[in-house]
């Protein structure tokens, strides 16, 4: 069962006062004996919300008070970061999956998974490992495709350079700008937002999800995920993801690939109700 009580929303401005109060937390203890936490928000069908790297629960800030509107919504807290920083190891992806896995079975059954980015392989690491999940949304999920690496190794050597100086700025500048292509003027802009400071903290988990996108295996053992899959593509993002998404597609039984058209791998940000359409849309309500 898990465990429950209250703590204060570190969602900013911009969300509504569902998702800025008192909103109820919960946890539950992963397979190997981490404490995986997360905010429940809203009413309805249950959806669990799987944040990507550099980032907490804090990321879904521009979607979360219209998806609550129709779903009570997990916003989990991934191991390593914000309400779940307790973590036993060593790491492992997999560990991930078994987490959202976890947190799924306590919101479940018939779980709606909404994955953005490395929040998407840990969806799929945890649909291999629980029958709690009814359909997932996946938001480009970065992997490499014919064994070419998607992170050049002297961006991957700058990154645990700043990591080993423990520089968290340099960390997430050289990420944002050199793994997902984002313009010099838009980090600074992030710097300016309260959720800057949340993925400063998240900084030092980026190295580790680096690597675990490129051991990430495209392989048959997804065919034994039989649920409904939808993957979302922004058509503005970097080139790698569309390779990544369709080679994911094409193992899954039962999967699709739709665009978010004009934006890249921030749209949740860049064009939130676009965004929530599409998840809306996919659960048919």
């Amino acid at each position: 069962m898990p465990a429950t009580g209250f703590a204060l929303c570190p969602h900013t401005r911009g969300a509504s006062r569902l998702a800025c109060g008192m909103a109820p937390l919960s946890s539950v203890e992963s397979r190997d004996g981490t404490v995986i936490s997360f905010e429940v928000l809203g009413q309805g069908p249950p959806m669990v919300l799987v944040h990507g790297s550099a980032a907490d629960r804090s990321r879904w800030t521009p979607v979360v008070a219209a998806l609550a509107e129709r779903f009570t919504v997990h916003v989990v807290d991934r191991r390593g970061r914000g309400l779940s920083i307790a973590e036993r190891g060593p790491y492992d992806l997999r560990r991930e999956g078994e987490d959202i896995a976890a947190v799924a079975e306590s919101a479940g059954p018939d779980v709606y998974v909404v994955g953005h980015s490395y929040g998407a392989l840990c969806s799929l690491e945890a649909a291999l490992v629980t029958d709690a999940i009814d359909r997932m949304f996946l938001y480009e999920p970065p992997a490499p495709v014919g064994g070419r690496a998607i992170v050049p190794p002297e961006t991957i050597e700058r990154v645990r350079a700043a990591a080993a100086s423990g520089d968290p700025v340099a960390i997430l500048e050289t990420f944002f700008r050199e793994v997902i292509h984002v313009s010099t003027m838009d980090i600074q802009a992030m710097k300016g937002t309260p959720i800057w400071s949340a993925r400063l903290a998240a900084a030092p988990t980026i190295v580790r999800e680096l690597d675990g996108v490129e051991n990430f295996a495209i392989s048959d053992r997804l065919e034994k995920i039989t649920i409904p899959v939808r993957l979302l593509l922004g058509t503005e993002g970097p080139a790698y993801f569309r390779p990544a998404a369709e080679a994911i597609a094409a193992r899954l039984p039962h999967a699709d690939l739709i665009p978010l058209h004009g934006q890249d791998h921030l749209g949740i940000d860049g064009d939130p109700e676009q965004f929530v359409e599409a998840v809306l849309a996919f659960a048919g309500r």
